[in-house]
């Protein structure tokens, strides 16, 4: 009899521990996406973690392209995308949610002088027109010319929004924007680009039409290299709770005061 009452027992905790099992994975939620990301997704992280202990979010920065494509074919709940959505995507279900702006500065070495460009210069810099700083002013060095990896959302918005799609003559290509910035803060000559929210001490960003990037000039408009920070769902696929519980804090005004300090504007 005790016997059997010990298998009962131990089905009846195997049958337990199987749904302690499923429910933890179904309190997952999976994002990936934009690297340029990293920050906002850190700080939102860890605050949904405080209020909701029961739910993991992890982060995948793999790149947007990357991201709305893994929400597309299901495997990730959320994609993150540092650029406005394609039509080719949004033919195929993505869905757009803005939960942050972000300027796309232009960043050179502390030690050029050349702080100040247009955006007709910008463009010169990384089409190859211009090759030596002395063209504008600066030192008698030919121009390094750093910037993204194909299908990353920051170059797709830079290049876009410059004009400059499809024609830049990059020196080296970087796979995250803390490559970018580090190899920029490394060389006298480089020029680059990187998300606002990840610009440090190591580099300058310069002024673009005589506007210096910041959360005031990127919100009223003034700063015109700016992009979406983007969390992108799939039309008719529902979202688990845990999931649509991020999303819903993500975008909610609750979460401004953490996009705000992770170097992102708040879009409302």
């Amino acid at each position: 009899m005790k016997k059997l009452c010990s298998l009962a027992l131990a089905a009846v905790l195997a049958v337990s521990m199987s749904a302690v099992c499923s429910a933890k994975q179904k309190d997952t939620v999976n994002t990936d996406g934009s690297t340029s990301m990293a920050d906002v997704m850190g700080a939102l992280t860890e605050v949904f973690r405080e209020k909701e202990p029961d739910i993991t979010v992890n982060y995948s920065g793999t790149g947007s392209g990357s991201g709305i494509s893994g929400v597309l074919d299901g495997t990730c709940d959320i994609g993150l995308s540092s650029r406005e959505l394609k039509q080719e995507e949004m033919d195929q279900g993505a869905v757009a949610h803005v939960i942050a702006l972000d300027g796309v500065a232009v960043v050179v070495n502390p030690k050029n002088t050349v702080t100040d460009l247009t955006t007709e210069q910008i463009a010169d810099i990384f089409t190859g027109k211009i090759t030596n700083w002395s063209e504008l002013g600066g030192a008698d060095a030919p121009v390094a010319v750093y910037g993204r990896e194909d299908g990353s959302g920051t170059r797709s918005a830079f290049e876009e929004i410059v004009g400059v799609e499809g024609a830049c003559v990059y020196t080296n290509e970087y796979g995250s924007t803390g490559d970018v910035i580090g190899n920029v803060a490394s060389n006298e000559n480089a020029i680059g680009y990187a998300s606002l929210s990840a610009v440090d001490e190591s580099v300058t960003a310069a002024k673009v039409n005589g506007v210096i990037p910041s959360e005031d000039t990127v919100k009223d408009g003034s700063y015109t290299i700016q992009r979406p920070f983007v969390m992108v769902t799939k039309d008719g696929v529902e979202l688990s709770e845990a999931a649509q519980a991020f999303l819903d804090f993500a975008s909610s005004e609750e979460a401004e005061e953490y996009i705000r300090a992770a170097g992102a504007v708040y879009p409302n």
